[in-house]
């Protein structure tokens, strides 16, 4: 197996557990946040479905330019968003060859500064992040009154598939 195919297959077995914590967020708790310094919980899902809108630009143009956005009100569009974005990654993942994996791309931040690498070091970069802030979120559900579901193995609240 390729680290292409690797990729592709790993980010296949996390959209699962992605999607489940998104739609655990409480709907009247949205604006959520542990601390004052912390993304409120709309703020961390909105970041996720943002990201894999990212990476379709980054593998169909070669760089993206990165800047915050207001979320919306509404987690179904945000469930929505990271769904249909999440599922054009893969798509087109599934589609590349290794000098396309290879080839060099650009994510330029609007506030400055940017980052250039292997479209293959990014795609598991923003996976890796992606985790990292769906663990974040993971951990306000209870606070916010909702269950934490299945997604390594089971929860308190959920015993798994």
């Amino acid at each position: 197996m390729t680290n292409l195919e690797f990729c592709v297959a790993r980010r296949k077995a996390e959209r699962g557990a992605f999607l489940r914590v998104l739609k655990a967020i409480p709907k009247e708790q949205l604006d959520y946040r542990p601390d004052p310094k912390a993304r409120t919980a709309i703020q961390l899902a909105w970041l996720l479905a943002v990201e894999e809108a990212a990476l379709v630009s980054l593998i169909k143009e070669g760089v993206v330019e990165w800047g915050e956005s207001e979320a919306p009100d509404d987690i179904d569009k945000i469930v929505a968003a990271f769904e249909q974005s999440s599922a054009e990654v893969n798509e087109r993942l599934e589609h590349l060859d290794e000098a396309a994996w290879n080839k060099k791309v650009r994510f330029n931040m609007v506030s400055g500064g940017s980052w250039e690498d292997a479209l293959g070091q990014m795609v598991w970069g923003f996976l890796f992040d992606a985790i990292h802030h769906r663990g974040q979120l993971s951990t306000y559900l209870r606070p916010m009154g909702g269950k934490v579901p299945s997604i390594y193995g089971p929860s308190a609240d959920d015993p798994g598939m």
